[in-house]
């Protein structure tokens, strides 16, 4: 085992300002011993029976919710938990998990009496870990409510919308299929006037130009060209309803050689129905575009919402591309983007490994980011987001950067504070970055604000091994 000494016990950030004797008396009266992988520092419904201080190895923190196991944090070396001065609790509500040869150092709470009597500075650092704690487990539970409230509205969007979405693709795709099948109606029409192979004729050329892949982009002034032009050649032959008709071949690609072709396939008296069909035809295949596009749309958010919230799975860490909740985020986001006329520059490493990580919590953390720099750039009427992933050979980095006005030098160093905001009254609760900070350290990650006028960065750090 390793030796603890009172400066091993300085190293902690908590109590390194304590005075050497209160920390050797605490050696001295603490119990030493290793706890094997798979062991329990402490379980559900045991009694609290000590402070612990984690020497070397990892404990594994996590409950038991619906019989899915739910990772609260992983405490490496120089941890302390347990009892501290002044607490209420007397039983552990969670599993606390050895994830390999793990020494533990345990102040038993029966010294407590002393400690508190005797060991003032002791006493206080320890009750100021207790605040902190208090304002990490209140955080955590307000961060847990609104994933919860997040995946109940998720999950009744998808029921409500995935069975009519997924029915209006298929009746989309049904209807497009029907129309280029053998035009019986226009054969009987038409019979009289034209043979049935003619009409095979027509019926290929609609659809050949129907499924051209790449459909002319128009300014204003070639569109109405292009329509003077259809509309010409339509009214010297004649054609009713020309001008309806002239605007919708223009919006699927036809010119005056198209019309030729389909004139030399007909009798000239014929000309005006036939075209009047071929017209009512791009009228329902433009619908059809229409409810396709606006189906494949909502499917597309649906699928989003229930990825961005990562529903139906389990709530341990999974192994997940990181790209993948970024922009299932954007997407839910993307009408912010568009609102506040925002360019998005997306500077992927797509050799990026996989990281263990609670998929649902990470993508409040690329939520949380990525809305604040959309409300930074608000007052500009437009922006620049960026993000940037990177690695090295121990973590990875996503970068979230805007190019709003910047974070005031006096408040920089408080935006991760809890419930402090800069936003107006009633827009911001002063959690986003809490949140962030206490979902990102429960990956054991980090994350920092950098920022000057003109370019803010939160750059969010993920170790690759979990």
């Amino acid at each position: 085992m390793t030796q603890v000494t009172v400066e091993w016990l300085h190293t902690i950030e908590a109590i390194k300002d304590v005075p050497a004797e209160q920390l050797q008396w605490m050696i001295d009266n603490s119990q030493h011993y290793v706890i094997p992988p798979g062991g329990f520092l402490f379980e559900p419904d045991t009694a609290i029976w000590a402070t612990h201080f984690i020497v070397s190895g990892r404990i594994r923190v996590y409950r038991l919710q619906n019989n899915e196991v739910r990772e609260f944090a992983v405490w490496p070396p120089r941890s302390i938990a347990g009892y501290l001065p002044f607490s209420r609790g007397k039983v552990a509500a969670a599993f606390g998990e050895a994830l390999e040869d793990t020494q533990i150092m345990s102040l038993p709470i029966e010294k407590s009496p002393e400690l508190i009597r005797t060991h003032f500075e002791l006493t206080q650092a320890l009750v100021h870990m207790m605040t902190d704690r208090v304002r990490e487990f209140t955080s955590f539970q307000q961060q847990n409510e609104k994933m919860m409230a997040l995946g109940k509205l998720s999950a009744g969007l998808a029921h409500e919308l995935n069975n009519p979405a997924a029915a209006v693709v298929r009746g989309a795709a049904s209807l497009k299929k029907h129309l280029q099948m053998e035009p019986t109606t226009f054969k009987e029409i038409m019979a009289i006037q034209v043979t049935p192979e003619q009409v095979d004729i027509v019926s290929k050329l609609l659809f050949s130009i129907l499924h051209e892949t790449e459909k002319p982009v128009l300014s204003m002034m070639e569109r109405s060209r292009r329509e003077d032009e259809l509309l010409d050649w339509l009214e010297d032959h004649n054609v009713t309803n020309s001008t309806e008709i002239a605007e919708n071949m223009v919006e699927f690609g036809f010119t005056t050689a198209h019309l030729d072709d389909f004139k030399a396939q007909m009798p000239a008296k014929d000309i005006s129905p036939v075209f009047n069909w071929i017209n009512s035809n791009l009228i329902t295949e433009r619908m059809v575009l229409d409810i396709e596009e606006a189906s494949k749309r909502i499917a597309t958010l649906v699928g989003s919402v229930k990825v961005f919230t990562h529903m139906d799975q389990g709530h341990d860490k999974e192994l997940t591309d990181i790209h993948s909740g970024i922009r299932n985020t954007l997407v839910i986001l993307q009408h912010r983007l568009r609102k506040g006329n925002v360019e998005l520059v997306e500077n992927f490493d797509n050799t990026l490994p996989q990281i263990k990580a609670l998929i649902g919590e990470m993508n409040q953390v690329w939520t949380n980011l990525i809305d604040n720099a959309l409300d930074a750039m608000e007052p500009n009427k437009k922006g620049v987001l960026e993000i940037q992933t990177s690695q090295d050979r121990h973590c990875v980095y996503v970068s979230i950067i805007d190019n709003g006005p910047g974070i005031p030098e006096e408040i920089r160093s408080r935006v991760f504070d809890p419930f402090f905001t800069t936003k107006g009254i009633g827009k911001g609760t002063g959690m986003g970055l809490d949140i962030v900070m206490q979902i990102v350290r429960q990956h054991n990650g980090n994350v920092k604000a950098i920022s000057e006028p003109g370019r803010t960065e939160f750059k969010v750090s993920l170790p690759i091994q979990g």
